[in-house]
């Protein structure tokens, strides 16, 4: 199996498992015992989980179409959603080892929270980015977090009572100073892990696309090329 092809096959049996897991628990498991719809989507596993299906999709078709050299706002959108699924995985598997997972199913859960995780760690280290990315992509790539984390707090205190997390909720966390504390750690650890994901991206995109181009530019020419997303 070449490059393009395993790329291409990872991306697609990559999304489907994201999305049956998501969708078997929103179709089979939410909705059915009652609960929120627009709840189900506040979950930032869930969010990430669906945005990297996304990029798999979107990615895993273009190879099949034959396109070999993805945008700059391409390689940075993956980039981003790569950092937040990882964020995801890093956070549950070492801070939410022990909180109740209530109706959510245990292997939705191994899906969710480490198999899609770890997927999309390996997907960025075998087909590392074509283009080289910026260090001001890291400010946009924050913007999500930031956006997430401030819907989520005025939702539950203003809004309808929903928060998505505990760390979220005032009266859980020590006062909405507890709170400030937790997001801003939050953001520092997306701004320490953006900057692995960011610096990892270029080493790997210097170690293997630059170096077959100073060899010749075989790589623009042959079929795996397009195995590069």
């Amino acid at each position: 199996m070449d490059s393009r092809t395993a790329a291409i096959v990872l991306r697609l049996a990559g999304a489907t498992l994201s999305l049956f897991a998501v969708g078997y628990q929103l179709l089979a498991v939410h909705i059915p015992l009652g609960y929120s719809v627009l709840n189900f989507f506040s979950y930032f596993t869930n969010l990430s989980n669906i945005m990297l299906s996304i990029v798999f999709l979107v990615s895993a078709i273009r190879l099949i179409r034959g396109r070999l050299d993805p945008s700059a706002t391409d390689v940075a959108v993956r980039g981003g959603v790569v950092v937040y699924i990882l964020f995801v995985g890093l956070v549950f598997n070492t801070l939410l080892t022990d909180v109740d997972l209530g109706t959510l199913r245990p292997w939705v859960n191994g899906i969710v929270h480490f198999v899609v995780p770890v997927l999309g760690l390996v997907d960025w280290i075998l087909w590392p980015p074509r283009r080289r990315l910026p260090l001001s992509v890291i400010g946009w790539w924050m913007i999500w977090p930031a956006v997430y984390a401030i819907a989520a707090v005025v939702r539950g205190g203003f809004v309808d009572g929903f928060y998505p997390y505990p760390f979220f909720d005032p009266a859980r966390s020590g006062g909405y100073g507890g709170v400030l504390l937790l997001c801003l750690a939050m953001v520092v650890g997306f701004l320490v892990l953006s900057l692995v994901v960011w610096g990892l991206g270029n080493w790997l995109h210097g170690r293997r696309w630059e170096d077959e181009a100073e060899e010749g530019g075989a790589g623009a020419a042959e079929p795996d090329a397009v195995g590069r997303a």
